[in-house]
């Protein structure tokens, strides 16, 4: 498998593949390019992973994951044959602005799909057009402005410059008079009239613009609503109130606005991290500070203490200690040298150092990491699917009734007509549902940059909702629980010497040679400091989840796992008993052997024991597991003595060994299954490709981003940055805290339309008030969710 290597930091077909093979079963390898994947998680997001990393969901907008390979593709599964554009729209942040244009241009002649990224205000539109001149003038109809985009997200990550507040103030100030004239009796009811009007006309005529176009398309929206209401209170006669109105909801939106844009932030934030210029080495050997943007890959750049590293790299020259909490979260330096990577956003903390450029700026682990959290704004959680179509019901629903309001009782009841429009007028006010439908997205963007922020990586807001359900995690053990660097501890050759008197070891080392898998590099790391040859091999083929094959001098070798040896026939009671031995110990056996021809049949030829490290942070990320009440497995390929003694050393409920790669996957089929009779959910972590299908089949993916290879981390929903298992127990924190805000969002944005629903009907409030209750409970919600972005986990 392609083990953690700063290439794996680059783009998929700039990263280094190479051949491997399975020793202990956790990591099965598979070398077709042309791999497809595809799997469900049983909650109708099915996603399907190619050598491209093309990442599809058929509900959602997932985008892909970031770690050893981020990569993100388009959030929407765009249809064969079509071309894609993206556009801001710096008038859409709000799902009645995407209704409009869903409705506007959604139906057009080849329009295949339309994605929204109402966060960043962008539309991608998958279309087979030859001109989009009549998607920009469509969505102009609307009455928003359509600019094209080369790069979407680097677009959107700028910020823009604030309105002018003065207009809204001489608004204010047109109001309050209007309200001091009625009050007073002063020219009543002329001047109370001219300055509600003045104020309308300052402040409102953007938001009756926005209504008409809303109604003209058949939509109900705030603008709607408030245009209806206002107008209403001005034909009978309640001129300051209207005026009144009209300033507290542009108040209110342009305060709303200012406090989206720090949900926007909590991820633009992200790009200010890495500077705009670094000190390139010049062919003249003068250094010089250009723009990152320019700096091409290959260049060397020089890193002074305290400066933040411009582009991911890798060093040449130096010593140092870096702080990579903005990308991996890490709370303490990590020590660089020769040789180890860079990631554009650190900073360094003492020496100097020199590094070599590994990625354009647009395409640093940073930038990706950004692109990655981005393109998981558009996944819809399940909470956010339930209030959008809650919304869709309960605004025209709450309509009928103001009209209901307005006309029955005076019809059926003798009522005063002037009184009971009032209260309709008032009602719609508070009917449109913004505060109800802007609390989820706001919430689970929080989380989603919170989450980033510490080096954790969600691929939607469905899998940050649902981390609050895991019942039970499955682990991978080499190179999850363990550091997957073992060393080889035993050596035993069984025979003198082999056909071609070649060395035993040799051959051994040479088959090792050819996998990078950490118990084949063991072996083959141990014969290199003895200075010990390699051979030629041919006919190599791996072995998925036992080992590898190949031939040395005409004769052909295997060099697997104990299973391996065993289903060869080569292993005899009394081998097998001194493997046994060696196994208890927690180690790792690997074997070499000939195998059977011209029916002689297959022997044993030497023994290697291998023993790896559990990480430290194994054992205190189990405890913090069981603390949150959710069980441990750990599924391992090695042999089930080693499996239990890992299991033991960290604490893990249960351990199996022997585990193949569908062996694992039905694991977790079957636990998902008893999960889910309880309504808990199953993740699985692993890093290995042979981890997958497990991975796949697991309602939550944890890929280690660091270690874990491109399959991986591309099946695997969520990425750890720096393969700290600790995170685990802070995703489902914070998933639970997500779903803590949400709820409350969504009571606060109910509660207080229905006490003002109650109020309404008893006589008891006014249109400015219901203003008040309405905008102001989206200004609750807003900063109730944007509370996640300060969550430390």
């Amino acid at each position: 498998m392609a083990r953690s290597t700063p290439e794996n930091l680059l783009p998929p077909s700039s990263a280094a593949r190479g051949h491997g093979h399975d020793h202990d079963h956790d990591h099965d390898h598979d070398h077709s390019h042309g791999h497809d994947h595809a799997h469900d998680h049983g909650h109708d997001h099915r996603h399907a992973h190619s050598h491209g990393h093309a990442h599809e969901a058929a509900d959602s907008c997932c985008g892909s994951s970031c770690g050893a390979s981020i990569t993100v593709s388009t959030p929407v599964a765009a249809p064969a044959g079509t071309r894609s554009a993206a556009y801001r729209i710096e008038a859409m942040d709000c799902p009645t602005e995407e209704t409009l244009i869903r409705n506007k241009i959604g139906a057009m002649a080849g329009v295949a799909a339309l994605d929204f990224n109402l966060m960043q205000r962008v539309l991608t539109v998958h279309h087979t057009l030859d001109s989009l001149d009549p998607v920009v003038k469509a969505i102009a109809s609307l009455g928003m402005k359509a600019e094209p985009l080369s790069d979407a997200s680097a677009e959107a990550a700028v910020a823009e410059p604030g309105k002018s507040w003065w207009p809204l103030a001489l608004a204010g100030a047109a109001a309050i008079g209007a309200e001091a004239a009625e009050w007073f009796q002063v020219a009543a009811p002329y001047l109370p009239a001219a300055l509600a009007l003045a104020t309308v006309l300052i402040a409102g005529l953007g938001v009756y613009r926005k209504g008409w176009i809303a109604v003209r398309n058949g939509n109900l929206n705030i603008n709607a609503l408030m245009s209806i209401a206002v107008t209403g209170a001005m034909v009978i006669g309640q001129w300051p109130e209207a005026a009144m109105v009209m300033v507290l909801f542009a108040v209110a939106e342009r305060i709303e606005a200012a406090s989206l844009d720090r949900a926007r932030n909590a991820v633009r934030g992200l790009m200010a991290m890495a500077p705009e210029q670094a000190t390139v080495l010049q062919p003249d050997g003068n250094w010089q500070a250009i723009a990152a943007r320019d700096v091409a890959v290959g260049a060397t750049v020089r890193l002074r203490p305290g400066e933040r590293v411009a582009l991911d790299g890798r060093v040449v020259r130096g010593q140092s200690a870096l702080d990579q909490a903005p990308i991996t979260g890490e709370s303490v330096p990590v020590d660089k040298s020769a040789g180890d990577p860079l990631y554009a956003g650190s900073i360094n903390q003492s020496g100097e150092l020199e590094y070599t450029v590994t990625a354009p700026a647009n395409d640093s682990t940073l930038s990706r990491i950004i692109l990655a959290v981005e393109a998981a704004q558009g996944s819809r959680a399940p909470t956010q699917r339930f209030v959008d179509q809650f919304a869709r019901i309960y605004t025209p629903v709450v309509f009928v009734i103001a009209l209901g309001v307005a006309v029955l009782p005076p019809l059926l009841l003798d009522g005063a007509w002037m009184a009971w429009i009032y209260k309709a007028l008032v009602l719609l006010v508070i009917a449109c549902p913004c505060a109800l439908v802007i609390s989820t997205p706001v919430t689970i963007v929080s989380g989603l940059a919170a989450a980033a922020r510490r080096g954790i990586l969600i691929k939607g807001g469905v899998y940050l909702e649902q981390g609050r359900h895991l019942s039970w995690l499955a682990l991978d053990k080499t190179g999850t629980l363990t550091h997957g660097k073992p060393a080889q501890t035993d050596i035993a050759l069984l025979v003198d010497e082999v056909p071609g008197s070649r060395d035993i070891r040799a051959i051994a080392a040479s088959l090792a040679g050819r996998s990078d898998h950490p118990v084949s590099r063991a072996v083959a790391t141990a014969a290199d400091a003895e200075g010990i040859a390699r051979l030629e091999v041919s006919d190599f083929e791996a072995l998925a989840g036992q080992g590898v094959r190949g031939t040395v001098d005409g004769v052909a070798y295997c060099l697997g796992n104990h299973r391996l040896i065993h289903d060869l026939g080569a292993c005899s009671p009394a081998l097998e008993a001194r493997l046994e031995a060696i196994e208890r110990q927690g180690k790792t056996i690997v074997m070499l052997a000939a195998m059977p021809h011209d029916a002689v049949p297959a022997q044993a030829l030497a023994l290697f024991g291998v023993a790896d490290t559990v990480r430290d942070t194994s054992r205190q990320a189990i405890e913090q597991l069981h603390e949150l009440g959710i069980r441990t497995l750990m599924l391992s390929g090695d042999n089930p003595h080693t499996a239990s003694a890992i299991g033991q050393a960290v604490g893990i409920d249960e351990a199996r060994g022997n585990q193949l790669p569908q062996d694992k996957a039905d694991a977790i089929a079957a636990l998902t299954a008893q999960a889910h009779t309880h309504a808990g959910k199953v993740g699985m972590v692993g890093d290995g490709i042979n981890d997958a299908p497990a991975l796949a089949r697991a309602d939550i993916g944890i890929a280690m981003g660091a270690a874990g290879t491109d399959t991986a981390i591309e099946t695997a929903d969520v990425a750890l940055m720096d393969d700290d298992l600790r995170k685990i127990p802070a995703f489902v924190r914070l998933s639970r805290r997500t779903s803590a805000i949400l709820k409350q969002n969504i009571a606060l944005a109910l509660g207080i339309k229905v006490v003002f629903l109650a109020l309404t009907v008893m006589g008891m409030s006014t249109m400015w008030m219901a203003v008040f209750a309405d905008m102001g409970a989206s200004l609750l919600v807003v900063f109730n969710g944007l509370r996640l972005t300060r969550e430390n986990g």
